[in-house]
């Protein structure tokens, strides 16, 4: 099977987009020019669907927790830039949320659809000639066939810890196993307490070596800093097995050390298999009284052009940036630990869903990179043509996807890391059968030993 290495360069054009955020035009669409249209990133479009629809739209499971009943899931695929306009005016108009970015023409784009809409939706869009699938038919369904239960023997045999890679986990199986990790390789596994979420729950970063040396160099990875993107810590949790159970692996532990943080915000991943499967931030107050309104993204809480393009200041809105920077228990924790490991440090690796997606800073502003850009865009594209699975763009974030001021990644390359890449995982879309954690972590994790490489050559300074 061949593989496709993509990246984008530095001197290209920004293109038209459709964001997950809500894009207003500047000028009108009258006297709308192709060459000179630009958007510019607002945000209080974004809350969950399910608040964000009318009245009457979500109703609840009978364990209380949000239903998406009859909510689908569309794959739309404008092909002009004119039908790019007319799909954003729809997806304006009817306050809808994008799972997946497009920001090419004839790149599809996947759209969650309300019950309420879907008819007017969809004769609108056969008006303009956009071709669309439907690939959710019922948001719900699909949720729950998503991870199947655990067979009980299948449990009870493991008498140590509970964890695979067939089923995602609940917070309490993923910290056993990292317990029982610990405990059972105490001269290469350190887990390390590093603070504590808004309500009360241990971060815990897994600290694997095989060295000794105080110069030897580290790779950070981290998972769950968006509660909904389960794909992300059931791979952090597959690279810490990996490295630490599995002999082949052993080459990966020379003269590299690993840092591995698997839940970032482990109160919103609870969240989302307690209450609301499509919860994003944490669960810390806002002062609102309206459930939508509670917890920040902790991907815009950073102190590093906090408070910029790609965030927002409205505590409703899916991209909340918190009352200050590092107001939040979880990204003050981390970046405290982080900061005292940056000599160390050499590579950081931040896992999110979904888009096949490595990206370079600088996220906060379009048309603007760090000067040993083409540095990181080389080793990202050489760990990429790594993977036989799954295809991975790279390129600058904002290229790519779209501006995010106050993200960790930048925050990570603003105090010195060397090498900070932001990973989007496969597939498109927050509702990833579990069925698909081995074929992404198992592909994913062919790129380590390019990582490894490439940070055993730096020494710790």
């Amino acid at each position: 099977m061949s593989i496709v290495c993509v990246a984008a360069e530095k001197d290209r054009s920004s293109p038209v987009r459709l964001s997950k955020f809500y894009l207003e035009e500047v000028g009108s669409y009258t006297n709308y020019k192709m060459s000179t249209l630009v958007f510019v990133l607002t945000v209080s479009f974004m809350t969950i669907a399910c608040y964000a629809a009318p009245r009457g739209q979500c109703k609840a499971n009978r364990d209380n927790s949000v239903s998406y009943s009859g909510f689908q899931v569309w794959t739309i695929t404008p092909h002009s830039k004119t039908k790019q306009i007319n799909l954003m005016k729809i997806i304006q108009h009817y306050n809808l949320e994008i799972w997946k970015e497009t920001n090419e023409i004839h790149e599809p784009v996947n759209v969650m659809v309300p019950p309420r809409y879907q008819k007017e939706i969809r004769l609108k869009l056969e008006e303009v000639k956009i071709p669309y699938d439907v690939e959710i038919s019922d948001l719900q369904k699909a949720i729950s066939t998503e991870n199947p239960k655990t067979n009980d023997s299948a449990v009870n045999s493991k008498t140590a810890h509970q964890m695979d890679w067939t089923s995602y986990h609940r917070l309490d199986d993923i910290y056993g196993y990292l317990s029982y990790l610990a405990d059972r390789y105490p001269c290469r596994v350190q887990l390390l307490n590093v603070g504590s979420s808004y309500e009360g729950r241990p971060l815990y970063v897994v600290h694997i070596t095989n060295s000794t040396s105080p110069d030897t160099p580290a790779i950070w990875i981290d998972g769950g800093f968006h509660a909904r993107e389960w794909i992300s810590p059931a791979l952090a949790t597959y690279i810490i097995q990996q490295l630490v159970e599995e002999p082949s692996n052993a080459e990966l532990l020379v003269n590299v050390n690993w840092y591995i943080m698997p839940v970032v915000n482990p109160d919103g991943y609870e969240y989302t298999h307690l209450k609301n499967r499509l919860w994003r931030k944490t669960r810390s107050p806002t002062g609102s009284a309206s459930a939508k309104c509670q917890g920040v993204d902790l991907n815009r809480n950073f102190d590093f052009k906090w408070g910029g393009p790609g965030s927002s200041s409205n505590p409703c809105s899916q991209v909340y940036k918190g009352p200050s920077a590092f107001s939040e228990p979880e990204t003050l924790a981390y970046s405290n630990f982080i900061t005292s490991k940056s000599n160390e440090i050499k590579l950081y690796l931040t896992l999110h869903s979904s888009g096949q997606l490595i990206m370079l800073p600088w996220g906060y502003e379009r048309n603007t990179f760090p000067s040993d850009y083409d540095e990181m865009l080389t080793l990202a594209k050489n760990a990429a043509c790594k993977f036989r699975k799954f295809t991975y763009k790279v390129g600058n974030k904002v290229d790519l996807l779209y501006r995010a001021s106050g993200n960790s990644a930048d925050w990570a390359k603003s105090i010195g890391i060397k090498y900070v890449y932001s990973v989007e995982l496969p597939i498109n879309g927050f509702i990833l059968p579990a069925s698909n954690i081995l074929p992404v972590s198992q592909d994913f994790f062919r790129a380590m030993d390019v990582f490894a490489a490439e940070v055993s050559t730096l020494n710790a300074s």
